[in-house]
This record gives C-alpha cells, sequence and structure tokens, in this order.
C-alpha cells in the first residue's frame, strides 16, 4: 500500500479487508472464510431493524483471492431462514455444487446447520460478487469477490494507485420478507425500496444519513480503481462522479477496450471497473447513483450519494453534484451498452462460437393467472416462452446426478408456442401462462445462439438476465422485433462483450452467443428479484463429455439435505 494513503472512516471497511488480502502469502493456493449468518440491529434512515448479515456486517466482507486458488468457504446458518450464498460470475467448472441457488444446486442450509462452499477459481481475474439465493435475502447479504491476477501479471490498463469497491444496493424501511409475503397474499408487487446505498450508506440526501455516508479520499494527480456492483434488487442504475469521468476498463470481470464516459449504467448482478484520475480542483465531489426506467412502471427514484474528497478539504465544504442521466433517458443507455467491447488481444482472446449447433428464441413476458388464495383471485407472473417456472422441493442438481425421477422434465421449448407481434400493442387478454419445472438439456460442448426477446403482455420492460455456470458473448441487441433474416447480419462476431448478466432492452432483444462446455445444471433468470419471485427463470442440463474430466464432480458430502 503506498505510503501516505489515508481513508476516511468509510473506507475502513474496504481497506480492512484489503489489509487481510495483503497478509496472505503471495504463493498461497488456500484461502478460508468463514460466513456465519447472523442477524443484526441495523439503523437506517431514522428507522432501526434486525437484517440478516455475515459475520455481523452490512454489506458482508469482501473476499480476496487470486487466480487459481482454492477457496473454502464455511457458511454457518444462526438465522431464522433457510440460506444459500451464490458466488455471481464464477463458473464453477463441473462443481455446480458450489455455485449456490437454493434448490437449483443445493438444498438451502437449514437453520442450526453449515456448509462448507469449496471452489477453485480457474481463468478469471477481476470483480465479482456473493449474495444470498433465496427469498430476497440478498437485500442485506451480499459482498464484493475480488479476484486478483495471477502474481507478476499486470492489469491490461495502467496501474491504479489504489482500489475501492463501490457496492450499490437498496434499502427498505420494514422488514423485506414481510412486505413480500404480504405482497404475494395480494398477487402484486410489493412496494419499491425506500432508499438506495452505495456500500450500505444512503447518503446525506436521506433524512438521519449525514453519518451513514460513505466517503473516499483521493491524493491529487492519482488513479483509482473503482470496483462498482450492482447489488439492487430491482434497479438498474446510472452512476457518475462529479467533475470526474470514468475509463471503463472490466465488466464482469472481462477486460474491455478502455473507454471514457460521464456516467456508466449498471443492471442488477453486472459489475463494472473503473479507472479515475484525481485531477481536478480539490474539493468535495459527490458519487451518486439512481435508477434508469424507460417504461411506465414504479421504481425507487432516489438518488443514493457519497463523497469523493480530496486530501486537505475540510468536512465542511459542500459536494459538487454530477449531472446523470435523465432516469428515461434510453439514447444514453443504448450508446452506452453499444460502446462495451472485449478487448479481444493474444493474451486475453475473445472466444466466439462461429458455428452454431442450435438456436433458441426466447420470449420474456409478464402475464396472470388464477390465485384462489389471492386478494383478487388473480397473480401477476412472468414467463419464458409462457411457461412460468415452478421452483423444485430437491435440488436439481442432485435430481439430474442421481436420476431422481418426478422432479423435472427437460421439454423446455426452443421456441414459443406461437409466433406474435411481440412488442406492438400493449396485450391485456389471453395471459395465462403455464406452470412447470422444465429445463432444456445441451449436449456437451456443443455451441448455441440464444435470442432473448421482450414482449408487450402487460408492459414491456428492460430485463438483465444472469447464467450460471458461464460466460456468453453478447453478439447483437436491437429495439422492436428480432428479425431473424437481417438482425445476425450486424452481429459483433470480432468483439462483442463477455458477460454473465445481460440487459435485455425495453421492448426489443439480446442475442447471446456460448459453448455448452460446463457440465451440470445451471440456472438462468431474470436478476430483478421480483420476476425471479415472478417464475421468469428456467435451467440448461449441460450432459457430461465422454471422459471423467468432462463430467459433473461428485457431490461433497456436507451437501445441505432438503
Amino acid at each position: 500500500m503506498a505510503p501516505g494513503y489515508r481513508f476516511l472512516p468509510g473506507c475502513l471497511f474496504s481497506i480492512t479487508f484489503f489489509i487481510i488480502f495483503l497478509s496472505f502469502s503471495a504463493s498461497a493456493a488456500l484461502k478460508k472464510y468463514d460466513f456465519n449468518i447472523q442477524v443484526k440491529n441495523v439503523s437506517r434512515l431514522c428507522n432501526a431493524k434486525s437484517i440478516v448479515t455475515v459475520n455481523g456486517m452490512f454489506p458482508g466482507p469482501t473476499v480476496y483471492i487470486r487466480e487459481g486458488d482454492q477457496v473454502l468457504v464455511n457458511v454457518s446458518n444462526h438465522a431464522q431462514y433457510n440460506i444459500s450464498i451464490h458466488w455471481h460470475g464464477l463458473k464453477q467448472f463441473r462443481n455446480g455444487w458450489a455455485d449456490g441457488p437454493a434448490y437449483i444446486t443445493q438444498c438451502p442450509i437449514q437453520t442450526g446447520r453449515s456448509y462448507v462452499y469449496n471452489f477453485t477459481v480457474t481463468g478469471q481475474r477481476g470483480t465479482l460478487w456473493w449474495h444470498a439465493h433465496i427469498l430476497w435475502l440478498r437485500a442485506t447479504v451480499y459482498g464484493a469477490l475480488v479476484i486478483m491476477p495471477k502474481e507478476g501479471t499486470p492489469f491490461p490498463f495502467p496501474q491504479p494507485y489504489q482500489e475501492t469497491n463501490i457496492i450499490l444496493g437498496e434499502w427498505w424501511n420494514q422488514d423485506v420478507e414481510t412486505i413480500v409475503n404480504q405482497a404475494n397474499k395480494l398477487g402484486l408487487p410489493p412496494q419499491t425500496s425506500d432508499a438506495h446505498t452505495i456500500n450500505g450508506k444512503p447518503g446525506p440526501l436521506f433524512p438521519c444519513s449525514e453519518k451513514y455516508t460513505f466517503a473516499m479520499e483521493v491524493q491529487f494527480g492519482k488513479t483509482y480503481l473503482l470496483r462498482i456492483i450492482n447489488s439492487a434488487l430491482n434497479d438498474e442504475l446510472f452512476f457518475a462522479i462529479a467533475g470526474h469521468p470514468m475509463t471503463v476498463v472490466e465488466i464482469d470481470a472481462v477486460y474491455v477496450k478502455p473507454f471514457t464516459t460521464q456516467a456508466i449504467l449498471i443492471a442488477p448482478g453486472q459489475t463494472t471497473n473503473v479507472l479515475v484520475k484525481a485531477d481536478q480542483s480539490p474539493n468535495r465531489y459527490f458519487m451518486a447513483a439512481r435508477p434508469f426506467m424507460d417504461a411506465p412502471l414504479a421504481v425507487d427514484n432516489k438518488t443514493v450519494t457519497a463523497i469523493l474528497q480530496y486530501k486537505g478539504i475540510p468536512n465542511t465544504v459542500l459536494p459538487t453534484f454530477p449531472q446523470l442521466p435523465a432516469p428515461n433517458d434510453t439514447k444514453f443507455a443504448l450508446n452506452y451498452n453499444s460502446r462495451l467491447k472485449s478487448l479481444n488481444t493474444p493474451q486475453f482472446p475473445a472466444k466466439v462460437p462461429l458455428k452454431i449447433d442450435r438456436h433458441l428464441f426466447y420470449t420474456i413476458g409478464l402475464g396472470i393467472n388464477p390465485c384462489p388464495t389471492c386478494q383478487n383471485g388473480t397473480q401477476v407472473v412472468a414467463s419464458l416462452n409462457n411457461i412460468t417456472f415452478v421452483m423444485p422441493k430437491v435440488g436439481l442438481l442432485q435430481a439430474h446426478y442421481f436420476n431422481i425421477a418426478g422432479v423435472f422434465r427437460t421439454n423446455f421449448p426452443d421456441n414459443p408456442p406461437a409466433p406474435f407481434n411481440y412488442t406492438g400493442a400493449p396485450l391485456t387478454a389471453n395471459l395465462g401462462t403455464t406452470m412447470g419445472t422444465r429445463l432444456s438439456t445441451l449436449p456437451f460442448n456443443t455451441t448455441f445462439e440464444l435470442v432473448l426477446q421482450d414482449t408487450n403482455l402487460l408492459s414491456v420492460e428492460s430485463h438483465p438476465f444472469h447464467l450460471h455456470g458461464f460466460n456468453f458473448f453478447v453478439v447483437g441487441s436491437g429495439v422492436g422485433n428480432f428479425n431473424p433474416k437481417k438482425d445476425p447480419a450486424k452481429f459483433n462476431l470480432v468483439d462483442p462483450p463477455e458477460r454473465n448478466t445481460v440487459g435485455v432492452p425495453t421492448g426489443g432483444w439480446t442475442a447471446i452467443r456460448f459453448r455448452a462446455d460446463n457440465p451440470g445444471v445451471w440456472f438462468m433468470h431474470c436478476h430483478l428479484e421480483l420476476h425471479t419471485m415472478w417464475g421468469l427463470k428456467m435451467a440448461f442440463v449441460v450432459e457430461n463429455g465422454k471422459s471423467a474430466e468432462e463430467s459433473v464432480l461428485p457431490p461433497p458430502q456436507d451437501l445441505p439435505p432438503c
């Protein structure tokens, strides 16, 4: 750590764990962490409530590891809820047992029980994150996952003087699980959050929040790396720093061709690394984030702030506010995403599948199904290809590995039941969906192109989709209906962005390509927690290859029982 670098109290969280990371031997190959799931009283916005945490921290501890390390995380559950932890963006090759989504790759860790997530980080470096993957517990159970490059391997961009995590989140004054349960009884969406947060703090624009403000001190002339994570449950967010352009160098732990921007757009589940040079007039500057929403839907439109403060500037100086894009600035969103391109160098190639074995076309829609127990007799649901996913009572990976019959079917369709004008006038009739636990089988090492098409069933909306177990290449995107005859000619097959979570534009489509080279059962879902709860999810069964090295590993002995 550079001498003379001083941090404000708000920075102690990041630095404490950075010091812990540095204390490891440079050649250490085994990293161990203890995650104690425990309830803690926390106060925000003049309200105190009990929240579920890891080790009593909100956000939870940063996991610092190095590419190639083996990692053991012992999760002990002392809370009243069942729990599971997902290591968002880690590929977990052959090792879905460590992926974490409850009832997909494991049954949850019950109260009083523990489970060791045992995984090795191979071929990945950069910023990822971890979070609870059951109910809405990730509202408070989340943290950063920082993978440093192998020893002696530099970043493919100028070495920063220092780095800081910027974790964007949401805060509800009331108990989140209570709010969600009440909404489900009505068959309607729960209320939006009361605030957004940066590193768990809403900033001084909110009541009782002067001391709940994250602050980062910088030295004039130095360059800083910000590892930005959107852990919000339901909001895509714009982020900007007053007076300071940002150079984007990485997304979802994959290096990109650097470009400079005044603001970034980051969807739930995504990460973005930016370089910021402290070359402005020494002062105090607000960092700020607020939602992007270009559909007529309710959203928590409040702005969260943190402070970038030059060394020597007193806290009494009022910070300058950044100019964020308008909340419905579709043009900025589309333009920003179009600038994201893989580095595609000999050291970091973009291995885009050029020959496609199978084409998939999935429509994204909302719907209304009967609900005898709901107040209005109906409930809002969501679907892919008109199928609302029903969560099983047994982990899908266990059912697949042990050939347990009756848990799921492998007949998820490659196309919607019938074509229609997907993004035309709003469709408000015939909104019923098919319910089922239906998966799609992918032969090992085959290549796929998946087009995700938004629809105007009830309403168009942007959807961030996350695929577990893989990165994929975002080869194309557009507004309106996907045209299979014309649109593929515009695909970027040279240096498309490689990600694990991608936004499908409002009233539009996104095309991704990937190779099914990771055997197991892998979840794919909208990363808006509301839509996941409503059934906007499915899973792929990737078959084993021909050898043991191409097959799912045996389950660990301490895998939680159902």
